[in-house]
């Protein structure tokens, strides 16, 4: 009989834990990838005031913010659309569309007929915003009934809204929008040339936008079905959240954001053409890229979209300030574009990767 001497038991071993020193890298890198909005606001700020004198002046200063206003304006809209998990190529036209329809109310009034009706600023401006609302309603439409790619349905708005409001002067402009006292219709160069307490109106109007959009998108029921949409839109639905309806929202949200910015940006040259806001909306995607909102949906803020307005307004006014050709500016703005693409995509790597050794 032959002795047996028994194996000892064998257990799988544990799988080797990452270096405490590779975490603490990626958690910092993490941490710079996040912040990189302000990081890059810092730097241009220095690099600019140390090529030029006049670049942190208090002049040049308030003309860069009022400027930045009307693209956060722009962004923010946008903002709601993308955390959706869609996009909205079609802003830069829908505000153009506004410009030359106020442009048009303003100028010539509006003909019905028996006589021409002229309305004051504010039924004026109200209108422009309705008509952005509309066609983001069109937009909402369109990919929600009919299941038109967002980028295919926008992108054919932006080519609708532009081709309509050239069709609205036959491509001329509309060039003196002060209005009379005899038609009750002065007034419309407040929104984009006046200021209050030093500040100008159009940073004022950024402010309560931002504002209002920061609450909606924190405080409230519909703010938190923006983000489950883009999340996980399956997950919405069986949730019960009505998907179509939120999505439907949030582009006559960017609608309405892009008619107004249209308005301010016509208001400040005191004149309406049918170009108004030409490629705008890359400028705006950009901004809310930069800012750190995700392009596939589900995460974002609106105080990192107006951070990433002020890198994108106060690197296009630096590089105009010192001389840069509009062909390199061009080359830049592309750059940046890309830039905050990948910069998302490593911070959504990142934060996977991260939870993923937290589990």
């Amino acid at each position: 009989m032959t002795d047996t001497v028994a194996k000892p038991a064998t257990s799988e071993a544990p799988p080797p834990e990452a270096p405490q020193g590779n975490l603490a890298l990626a958690k910092a890198a993490l941490w710079l990838i996040r912040g990189r909005t302000l990081i890059v606001l810092v730097v241009l700020v220095i690099i600019f005031s140390a090529i030029s004198s006049e670049y942190l002046t208090q002049s040049n200063l308030i003309l860069m913010t009022k400027h930045v206003a009307i693209n956060a304006i722009l962004a923010i809209g946008v903002t709601f659309v993308i955390l959706t998990g869609g996009i909205d190529l079609s802003v830069g036209s829908i505000a153009g569309l506004a410009s030359m329809i106020a442009g048009g109310l303003l100028f010539s009034g509006l003909d019905v007929g028996a006589g021409t009706i002229f309305f004051s600023v504010a039924v004026v401006i109200v209108i422009g915003i309705l008509v952005g609302a509309a066609v983001g309603t069109l937009n909402g439409v369109l990919i929600t009934r009919f299941r038109v790619a967002p980028f295919i349905a926008t992108l054919g708005m932006l080519y609708v809204a532009r081709g309509a409001a050239q069709l609205l002067s036959n491509g001329g402009t509309f060039p003196d929008l002060s209005g009379t006292p005899a038609r009750g219709n002065e007034g419309f160069n407040f929104i984009g040339v006046d200021s209050i307490l030093g500040i100008p109106v159009a940073v004022w109007i950024m402010v309560v936008v931002a504002a209002a959009a920061i609450v909606v998108t924190t405080r409230t029921p519909f703010g938190r079905r923006v983000f489950a949409v883009g999340g996980n839109e399956r997950a919405a639905v069986l949730s019960g959240i009505r998907v179509n309806r939120v999505k439907i929202a949030v582009y006559v949200i960017s609608g309405a954001c892009a008619a107004l910015a249209g308005l301010l940006l016509t208001s400040e040259l005191g004149a309406a053409y049918p170009d108004t806001a030409t490629t705008y909306e890359l400028n705006a995607i950009a901004a809310a890229v930069l800012g750190g909102t995700a392009l596939s949906g589900g995460r974002g803020t609106i105080i990192g979209t107006v951070m990433g307005a002020f890198v994108i307004g106060f690197l296009s006014d630096g590089l105009v300030l010192v001389g840069v050709s509009t062909f390199w500016q061009s080359v830049v703005k592309g750059a940046v574009i890309i830039f905050a693409v990948i910069t998302e995509q490593a911070q959504q790597r990142l934060q996977t990767g991260l939870a993923k050794r937290a589990a």
